[in-house]
């Protein structure tokens, strides 16, 4: 499933390419061909994100609210004189023509609803802080982790704890702080969790310039160990995630994985020791 960083570099996008635009919106599939009357010919606001959450805001506080879930993609393409038919199951076609033309069409989304702004307003408020929102606020998710015996793997990931995080960025920031992910979140310090929060951050602020998840210090790349890059549909250099029994970059032990709530979650059994009370320990 996409991550935060994917919908914020989205929102940029289409921002860049729509807003103060007037935006043709259609329905190819005919599954969101009511609202896409509705929105035809309007004036395109902007584009914010919240989350794994986009919301594309028109003229008189509506939005298309558009969650992309597992297979979901959404293409913005800009500089393209020529509409091309659309190409697969399009959901929803935003274009715009002019000296700057520009389309962009979704496809295989979860969601895809036209809103208000009080629906907009309710949805945010059920997530957790955004590490990319200038509003993200960590006491809110420090409040609810410290109060909790849940594990700080199964915390990370939901998202009314912490928005946009998702398998990928769990697994490699715990790394990162030598965390086992079956931590209890009540036992972290405020300190270890504020350095989690501050190195999200700034991972997924690269991750939007970039529109990858690269997680791995400079004396870790491939160029510095020697080694190959990284092969795998998500892109990007990380230490654990999807790297089973494979060595880890910083000791060499075998990387390990087993399922979290639902989701498999991979950490270095040396870097990240689980984590052992010292009350547990008299």
């Amino acid at each position: 499933m996409p991550e935060g960083h994917t919908l914020r570099r989205l929102a940029n996008e289409l921002g860049d390419a729509f807003a103060g635009r007037t935006v043709r919106v259609q329905s190819p599939t005919g599954r969101f061909a009511a609202d896409a009357a509705h929105l035809d010919g309007s004036l395109l606001v902007g584009a914010d994100s919240a989350g794994k959450h986009l919301f594309v805001e028109f003229a008189g506080e509506r939005f298309i609210h558009i969650h992309l879930g597992l297979i979901g993609k959404l293409d913005v393409t800009t500089g393209a004189h020529e509409l091309p038919a659309p190409l697969g199951q399009v959901r929803l076609r935003l274009f715009t023509g002019g000296e700057h033309p520009a389309y962009a069409d979704l496809r295989g989304a979860t969601r895809c609803d036209l809103v208000g702004a009080g629906r907009r307003d309710e949805v945010v408020a059920e997530l957790g802080p955004d590490p990319l929102r200038a509003d993200g606020d960590p006491d809110r998710a420090w409040r609810r982790i410290s109060g909790s015996q849940r594990p700080i793997g199964d915390l990370l990931m939901d998202q009314s704890v912490i928005a946009g995080v998702g398998n990928v960025y769990r697994a490699e920031v715990l790394f990162r702080h030598r965390m086992h992910p079956l931590r209890p979140g009540r036992t972290l310090r405020r300190g270890q969790f504020r350095a989690i929060w501050d190195d999200l951050v700034q991972l997924m602020e690269y991750g939007v310039r970039t529109g990858r998840i690269d997680t791995v210090r400079p004396e870790h790349t491939p160029e510095q160990m020697g080694r190959e890059p990284r092969k795998d549909d998500h892109g990007g250099e990380v230490y654990v995630y999807r790297r089973t029994q494979q060595p880890c970059h910083v000791c060499g032990t075998s990387i390990r994985t087993e399922p979290l709530v639902g989701r498999n979650s991979f950490w270095c059994p040396r870097c990240q020791p689980r984590f052992r009370s010292r009350a547990a320990l008299q």
